[in-house]
């Protein structure tokens, strides 16, 4: 069996929260934690188990098993091993070692109680009038943090009609019959879905009075992601009033980079348009959560600082969790992960769904006159990845100006009720 790997604090501030602590509590953490090791072929977690332990992992590779049968290998060092392997409780997934692993195992409860206590907010909470750490609102807000952080916010479920067309459109035997009955037990669902194949950016010959007929026309792929599109409207909702004007704007804002996502797939990759606008539709998910557990710290989400605060540093972590729970192809939770990320890379020789969504936005924050937070387009990596595609700065604006007619057009597929 090989050596252990020597864990030093370095190594220890690469994971995500683990950089949240200080050297004294990583020190306690890596006291109190085991460390587990694995041979190839060896289950290391098992679907449907609820251990409240994380896996931080330290060396080797891990194969994830989803219960479709999709498979997903994590390499020790790698952006997708930053955060504990398969958080979510129960476990999600199937984990097996590919190669020797070794594991930092970590309670979920003695995780919290250290974020808790953690100064993370410090540098965070910063500013030209400058916040004492010592406040209400800091402490309660690292206790919000944690929450989040240590799987102890329930996540938005995909809604049932979504859940159930995805599962059918799966099976090799499914007929339009078989997709339609299940779009029909959501009459609001239902409703929008004719209307939608009857709207310009799908319509044919004649209009369909069915669903069944509109399954026909969109075909089985096309069905599903407007399905979804349409059902996750219900997921941008909270009960307080305050906090119901940030979904409706986060919404609205959503709507715009869904309909950018899908123009831009359409005239500049070979990127499927509808997938596209269900990435740019999703790129925000993680920030429903944070408002929705807003909801429960009025007190301290009565300072907006703090709600931003709060959004911009955990929207891809929590976006990632949701989309993960919710088994979405590995390139939507990367939407979630980089989705702000200006300076990101994708790996793939071609473009990729996060790199559209990039894009998107960017032209999203021009058109809402943002200019003055963006980077030069050359210099963003996800625009040029699609320049390769014949799109350059003046070509970019034009395409959209002249595209405006047909993102107006998805706008309103997206309003639809």
């Amino acid at each position: 069996m090989a050596d252990r790997q020597s864990l030093s604090l370095r190594r220890l501030k690469q994971f995500q929260p683990l950089n949240r602590l200080t050297d004294d509590q990583l020190v306690l953490l890596a006291h109190r934690a085991e460390r587990r090791t694995h041979n190839v072929g060896e289950r290391v977690m098992e679907r449907g188990v609820r251990d409240g332990l994380e896996y931080f992992l330290i060396t080797g590779a891990v194969e994830l098993e989803s219960p479709d049968g999709r498979q997903l290998t994590i390499d020790a060092g790698t952006d997708k091993a930053l955060n504990p392997i398969a958080r979510l409780q129960p476990r999600m997934y199937d984990v097996t070692a590919v190669e020797y692993c070794e594991f930092l195992v970590v309670e979920q409860e003695v995780l919290g109680q250290m974020l808790r206590s953690a100064p993370a907010l410090q540098s965070e909470m910063q500013s030209s009038d400058a916040v004492d750490d010592e406040t209400e609102e800091n402490h309660l807000l690292m206790e919000f943090y944690a929450e989040l952080r240590s799987n102890q916010v329930r996540l938005p479920s995909v809604p049932d009609v979504a859940w159930k067309v995805r599962r059918i459109v799966d099976r090799e035997d499914t007929s339009a019959g078989d997709v339609a009955t299940a779009i029909s037990a959501d009459p609001a669902i239902a409703v929008k879905l004719v209307r939608a194949c009857n709207s310009p950016l799908y319509r044919g010959l004649g209009e369909v009075h069915n669903v069944r007929d509109a399954v026909i026309r969109l075909g089985m792929q096309t069905t599903r992601q407007l399905v979804t599109v349409f059902a996750m409207q219900e997921v941008f909702k909270t009960r307080r009033a305050s906090l119901q004007a940030h979904m409706e704007q986060l919404w609205r804002h959503s709507r715009e980079v869904a309909a950018l996502s899908r123009v831009l797939a359409e005239h500049a990759t070979r990127i499927d348009p509808e997938q596209a606008m269900l990435a740019g539709l999703l790129h925000d998910i993680g920030v429903v959560p944070i408002l929705v557990q807003a909801e429960h710290h009025p007190k301290l989400f009565a300072d907006e600082k703090n709600l931003r605060h709060a959004v911009a540093d955990l929207r891809a972590d929590i976006g990632c969790a949701v989309l993960e729970n919710w088994a979405f192809p590995k390139a939507f939770v990367d939407v979630a992960r980089y989705a702000e990320d200006w300076h990101h890379e994708c790996p793939e020789p071609e473009p990729q769904l996060a790199d559209v969504v990039i894009v998107a936005q960017l032209h999203s924050m021009i058109g809402s006159g943002q200019n003055d937070q963006l980077p030069p387009f050359e210099q963003v990596p996800a625009w040029q990845r699609l320049g390769e595609l014949d799109l350059n700065a003046s070509r970019s604006l034009q395409l959209l100006s002249e595209a405006r007619e047909k993102v107006d057009e998805v706008h309103k597929l997206l309003s639809i009720r």
